[in-house]
């Protein structure tokens, strides 16, 4: 099946908070949040068990099990077990809770930064202490990891390293040189790394996505690897998610720390699942082609036209983060643009140190779009 990511939805009816926060004449593209049809296989799934009637409580089927198992098998060389695999109804929940399990009040939480923003409350949530290791970025704003710096963040205190790859915001997708080198420093002082893996399947040509666990069976056990469906293949809405937990120690503690809190993936998420990965392959293929095009449209426009703005290498994600620092514009980029370009985009300050001045802005929509959204900010820069 050939599908048509050009196609325009009206999403306004749909109850999208992504299109529905601000006002009718605003160019949303703020939230981690595609505005492309999803694979057929899901609508087909979806209406076959909507017509059921029957909406009683759930398990996933053994079935998305045994189809993640294999997923991850062939991906990436891992093997994981059916009893390995815990699931989730979200990511974000999915963190929050291996924080409570894991850590204990007063004890850290390492995050580099800039960083997807719930990273940066998660450990208060659980009355413990954030610690933030910033990323560093060369002239080119392309971000590397500090070891030394890194290493000598880790302490007495220190309970557990949460981690993002690919990176929202800056788009990184990182090299095994690099993994091994984060794993040798947690297996060094035995502690626990969360891996924020939710972009896995969102990566572009030249780069490979690896799970910090794959990488052996000792950083393995000492990992919990967080993924979903949601972003690849935009059902993010039907909360459905996945950890895997090869440490049957920490799957007590997060089964404990559950307890009257996280609640099921409902039965329309596991649907959705089974049916996107068993057979979405043909429309994430064409996805990666469009998410590309629209990748290389967004650096060759921004290169061209905004002089003095440094967009980050896209390695991974659907998610461009753009530097206006030199510009010295009136107000930070995020407000400027809404008020003069009608274009919504998300504030980098939210992402913490090293936020200032930046933008990040979503392509995983139709280019025309796109070009209306860029040619809006390219006129308020002219203005200016």
């Amino acid at each position: 099946m050939i599908y048509n990511f050009d196609e325009i939805i009206n999403r306004r009816t749909s109850d999208s908070i992504k299109w529905n926060l601000f006002d009718e004449d605003v160019i949303p593209l703020w939230v981690a949040d595609m505005d492309f049809v999803s694979p057929k296989s899901v609508i087909d799934i979806l209406a076959d068990r909507v017509q059921h009637g029957v909406f009683g409580y759930g398990l996933p089927p053994r079935e998305l099990t045994e189809t993640i198992c294999k997923r991850l098998l062939d991906l990436y060389n891992w093997k994981v077990e059916l009893e390995e695999v815990v699931y989730l109804p979200g990511v974000v929940v999915g963190f929050n809770n291996v924080i409570h399990a894991l850590t204990g009040p007063d004890q850290k939480v390492l995050i580099q930064t800039p960083v997807y923003n719930p990273f940066l409350y998660a450990a208060k949530n659980a009355k413990a202490i954030c610690t933030d290791v910033p990323l560093i970025k060369d002239e080119k704003n392309h971000y590397f990891i500090d070891f030394d710096e890194f290493e000598s963040k880790v302490d007495k205190q220190t309970a557990l390293f949460l981690f993002c790859n690919p990176h929202n915001p800056v788009g990184r997708v990182y090299t095994v040189e690099e993994l091994s080198r984060i794993s040798e420093i947690y297996l060094k002082h035995n502690i626990p790394i969360c891996s924020d893996e939710i972009h896995c399947d969102l990566i572009f040509h030249g780069h490979q996505h690896v799970p910090i666990a794959s990488l052996g069976p000792e950083i393995a056990k000492n990992s919990i690897t967080l993924m979903s469906p949601s972003k690849t293949f935009n059902i993010a809405g039907l909360g459905s998610s996945f950890a895997i937990v090869q440490n049957p120690r920490y799957r007590k503690l997060l089964e404990r720390a559950q307890q009257g809190l996280v609640s099921h993936v409902n039965i329309l998420g596991s649907q959705a699942a089974l049916a996107a990965y068993t057979e979405g392959s043909d429309w994430l293929k064409q996805l990666m082609q469009y998410l590309t095009k629209n990748r290389d449209f967004l650096e060759n426009y921004v290169n061209e036209n905004f002089p003095g703005v440094k967009i980050s290498k896209i390695e991974g994600t659907y998610l461009a983060w753009l530097d206006f620092n030199a510009l010295n514009l009136p107000e930070n980029p995020y407000d400027f643009f809404l008020k003069k370009a009608k274009v919504a985009l998300t504030d980098g300050e939210i992402f913490g140190s090293g936020g200032k001045g930046f933008v990040r802005l979503n392509f995983g929509c139709q280019k025309s779009v796109l070009l209306d959204a860029l040619d809006r900010m390219n006129v308020a820069l002219s203005e200016l």
